[in-house]
């Protein structure tokens, strides 16, 4: 019963500041800055901060896609209760319910429309899926649709007392990733098809949901998203990349390359790689015959996010690192 009066407290308070996205568990905290421990759970002998997304894990050297997130209820064994949420109005895009086939361990991904952007959120270490969801089910915003638990395939296991949902807002960056799973990396099993982790990049859930809170219904994710700071800019050769055909909705407009044609693109990158700007560049702005150059490197936000391995500076040069060259014929496939 206190769960529920939890829920409908979420769904009533996010209505209320017209929330885009909803909290996926009963779990509040995150709002209240004095509250940031209670809501996440950091990893073994880690304090809370290793939870969140972003460079923090292994001093800052390991990327953490999405924000782990405490349980506040639990039976007579301990083990978690909590009600798992949708985030959002959406489809049921992917369930996994073999546990032993990712560190993910039970997952849930549900596909959304929102501003006109394909957008996925991603719930994991689920005890159990909501009994009769299928893949294709319509669900709304706070609609329970899992359980929280703590199964995953990692050696170590998930002890009760840091039981969580791990969970994530992605965009995808192949609509083709299995094919391109099997034509480059071939031998590396994949269990999950275009749901697979290479193909989800992500957002950081935690400044969604406080940005949310500030702006209320003035709020947009595309303004959002294209507000995050950057990387590298790539540039492009070529026709129109599937990232762009995908998300056109973050494309800025060039009239140089309106008046003269467009040669190619170039990507602004967040550190962890996913394209957040898109514009159209004309032949005489692109330099050298490469299909990909990189144009500009900020180092002070590569100093702060180092965990993205995108870039390298040997003496006075930038260079893309493997991970980044991956990721940009992913992009490009």
């Amino acid at each position: 019963m206190r769960s529920v009066v939890w829920i409908l407290a979420i769904l009533f308070s996010a209505r209320a500041w017209g929330a885009m996205f909803v909290l996926p568990t009963a779990n509040t905290a995150l709002l209240d800055p004095s509250k940031q421990e209670q809501f996440f759970v950091g990893t073994i002998g880690r304090p809370w901060t290793s939870g969140q997304f972003g460079c923090v894990r292994s001093e800052g050297r390991k990327f953490h896609e999405g924000l782990d997130i405490r349980s506040v209820s639990r039976d007579r064994r301990g083990e978690p209760t909590d009600p798992v949420l949708a985030s959002a109005d959406g489809t049921v895009a992917y369930i996994s319910t073999r546990a032993g086939l990712s560190n993910y361990g039970i997952y849930l991904v549900i596909r959304h429309q929102i501003e006109g952007l394909e957008v996925y959120t991603l719930y994991a270490h689920l005890s159990a899926v909501r009994k009769g969801l299928r893949v294709g089910d319509a669900v709304r915003a706070g609609e329970g649709v899992a359980t929280m638990g703590r199964t995953t395939n990692t050696r170590e296991g998930i002890s009760k007392d840091r039981a969580h949902l791990h969970f994530e807002i992605d965009l995808v960056a192949n609509g083709r990733y299995a094919a391109w799973h099997a034509t480059n990396l071939k031998g590396m099993r994949n269990d999950h098809g275009n749901f697979n982790g290479r193909n989800l990049l992500g957002i950081d859930p935690a400044a969604i949901f406080r940005e949310q809170a500030r702006l209320g219904a003035g709020f947009r994710l595309v303004q959002f998203l294209q507000s995050r700071p950057i990387l590298a800019r790539v540039a492009i050769r070529g026709g129109q990349p599937p990232w762009v055909r995908r998300y056109p909705q973050l494309l800025v407009r060039n009239p140089v390359a309106e008046r003269d044609g467009i040669a190619g693109y170039e990507l602004a990158l967040a550190f962890n790689g996913l394209p957040i700007r898109i514009a159209p560049r004309s032949a005489r702005e692109l330099t050298g015959t490469g299909k990909l150059q990189l144009l500009e490197v900020n180092p002070a936000e590569l100093a702060e996010h180092p965990c993205g391995k995108m870039v390298f500076k040997r003496g006075q040069a930038w260079t893309l690192l493997p991970k980044a060259q991956e990721l940009l014929d992913l992009l490009t496939y």
